[in-house]
């Protein structure tokens, strides 16, 4: 695979929040649902996948910044030039150039055994398994390297539960059992979906964050829900009763007198329903004045009234 760098086309000093852009945007671009005629999008969307992998993980971005890693996550083993050392050394050699690391054992009594040495390099104890080469201990079974994906779910299935799907970067279709209440950005855990193990270890899991459609009428924040309801204008300026929608149906509000267009009121319990030890959220009303349509001759003659003999500035703080 590609430099992951160049596959989301980020810097290497970039932030993980524009990691996180940069792999957004890429992934809805070339999602193999949106570009259904187009046979190299499943292997493009899987390059991008597979590139947040490494970036997306701290600690994966580091070992690959420090060369410990490739770009598939694959552990990068430092190589051997043989043995060496002089006649009846029976020295042990690794690397060979310039300014090369070395280790030197003897055989023939005193430091280290060649196991050993083998055993630092590839991990294992002196108590671990002997096998293969020189008594090398056997090499521990890493899992693979998880797969990071998004899924969006409708509102109602986050109110009440529900399934989900989502499309890995080989394109196996994984469904997702979504608990009732769950906030977005939680993050749901498909243990051995991942990828495979280059040591013949477990797979990895698939690490699905959860995020919510867009609503016709609520924004989500937390476990608060937004609503901007239309008013008119006799009712911001006299106050009335009017109705208001929530997740359980419809609720009679009261609106004071003289209230301005922005004035938010707060119902409480009317946001995302309490689950998981979590109380519910509130439902925060924001009143938006809507003039009639078209030509209103009273409403005019009063705006040319108002403007003659009380005029006011509602801009005034905008100007300190």
């Amino acid at each position: 695979m590609r430099d992951p760098y160049q596959v989301l086309g980020v810097a290497k000093g970039a932030t993980q929040a524009d990691v996180k852009k940069a792999f957004r945007k890429l992934a809805k671009q070339h999602h193999p649902d949106q570009n259904p005629k187009d046979p190299k999008a499943k292997e493009k969307f899987a390059e991008i996948n597979g590139a947040y992998e490494i970036l997306g993980d701290d600690k994966k971005r580091a070992q690959f910044d420090r060369g410990e890693i490739d770009a598939e996550g694959k552990p990068r083993h430092p190589g051997f030039e043989g043995f060496g050392g002089g006649a009846g050394s029976g020295g042990f050699r690794r690397g060979g150039g310039p300014g090369a690391e070395h280790f030197e054992f003897n055989v023939g009594g005193g430091g280290f055994e060649g196991a050993d040495i083998f055993a630092d390099l590839f991990g294992g104890g002196r108590g671990g398994r002997r096998t293969g080469f020189g008594g090398a201990r056997q090499q521990a079974r890493e899992p693979g390297p998880d797969v990071a994906l998004e899924a969006s779910i409708p509102l109602e299935t986050a109110i009440h539960g529900g399934k989900a799907r989502v499309l890995t970067p080989n394109g196996r279709t994984l469904e997702i059992n979504v608990p009732a209440g769950i906030e977005e950005g939680k993050q749901i855990r498909l243990r051995g979906q991942g990828q495979p193990s280059a040591s013949g270890g477990p797979a990895g899991d698939v690490l699905v964050t959860l995020r919510f459609e867009k609503h016709g009428l609520f924004r989500i924040e937390g476990r608060d829900l937004r609503l901007d309801l239309p008013i008119a204008l006799y009712e911001a300026v006299l106050g009335s009763k009017v109705e208001a929608p929530t997740l359980s149906g419809k609720v009679e509000l009261t609106l004071p007198p003289h209230s301005n267009s922005g004035r938010t009121l707060r119902l409480r319990g009317k946001g995302l329903p309490a689950a998981n030890g979590k109380p519910a959220g509130d439902l925060l009303v924001t009143l938006r004045i809507v003039l009639p349509e078209g030509a209103n001759v009273e409403l005019e003659a009063l705006a040319r009234k108002m403007r003659a003999d009380r005029p006011y500035h509602p801009r005034n703080e905008l100007a300190k």
